[in-house]
């Protein structure tokens, strides 16, 4: 049992969503009840809850990315792997299981990524999930080094360097090992290599990660909407802040000292949400 702070709520969702702009309401309508106050904006708050899927609960966690909030998530999606409550009827008594102090905490890592390129920063950024690394429509090559050392050499789609956290996203359709969300690992998985397949590599977080790009050919079949810059090989964090990448680029990946802290308020939520999404009896 933990004392938990009844101030500084703020509910994520979007706004697109009628099911989140109903339960936002029934949400709110509640909360005011119990005389807990909800901040303007999520800057200020202290808990976030959030209406949606994985997508909105990992969109939350970026957008407010502080060692001190606790996210709680309300599932709308499917599975909802980063989710602190999966049914809907659930999520006004669990709720209040929370104010009342009776939950757990989950810290998730992130990692950090910066791009050197002539020998300066051109790109910073932070990951929840993963770093991507991938040519869309044609081939790249690329030299992975872990601590110094090469450890791999992709000539394919990419690769990808995913968190626990992220291995049920990207890394899970891309045949990666499923790690508990509590391990603190970081793994390396490729996409469609034309060389020998190898498996995915788990490592620890505190191992220093850089990836060169050797070579592709510069295409320019697809570009950058604002900018019109093509786009042949690119470099995403969680899905978004897509950067362009060029021949002879640095990629370093190292442990973030950010943490995102979830709220679990049921005991094994992990390991249901893996026997719901594979239908294991």
């Amino acid at each position: 049992m933990r004392k938990t702070k009844k101030s500084s709520v703020y509910i994520y969702y979007h706004t697109d969503n009628p099911r989140a702009i109903s339960w936002s309401k029934k949400i709110y309508t509640w909360l005011t009840k119990q005389h807990i106050p909800l901040a303007i904006n999520g800057a200020n708050a202290h808990t976030i809850i959030v209406l949606g899927g994985d997508g909105t609960i990992l969109e939350a966690a970026r957008l407010f990315q502080n060692n001190h909030r606790v996210i709680i998530g309300l599932n709308l999606g499917s599975v909802g792997f980063l989710a602190s409550v999966r049914n809907e009827k659930e999520f006004i008594p669990q709720l209040a299981k929370f104010f009342s102090g009776d939950y757990t905490i989950t810290k998730r890592m992130m990692v950090s990524v910066t791009i050197e390129r002539n020998g300066k920063k051109v790109f910073r950024s932070n990951a929840l999930n993963e770093v991507v690394i991938q040519n869309p429509l044609g081939i790249s090559e690329a030299e992975v080094y872990i601590e110094g050392h090469r450890a791999q050499f992709i000539r394919g789609s990419g690769l990808l360097v995913a968190t626990a956290t992220g291995s049920t996203a990207f890394n899970l359709s891309a045949h990666g090992p499923i790690v508990m969300p509590d391990i603190q690992c970081v793994i390396i998985t490729e996409l469609l290599d034309h060389n020998m397949p190898t498996p995915s590599m788990v490592i620890g977080s505190d191992k220093h990660i850089t990836i060169h790009i050797k070579n592709f050919r510069k295409q320019g079949l697809l570009a950058e909407t604002k900018t019109s810059q093509p786009l042949d090989v690119i470099l995403s964090t969680d899905g978004s802040n897509i950067f362009a990448l060029q021949k002879g680029d640095a990629i370093k990946i190292n442990r973030s000292p950010r943490l995102v802290k979830f709220a679990e308020l049921e005991k094994n939520y992990f390991l249901k949400s893996i026997q719901e999404k594979f239908f294991f009896e």
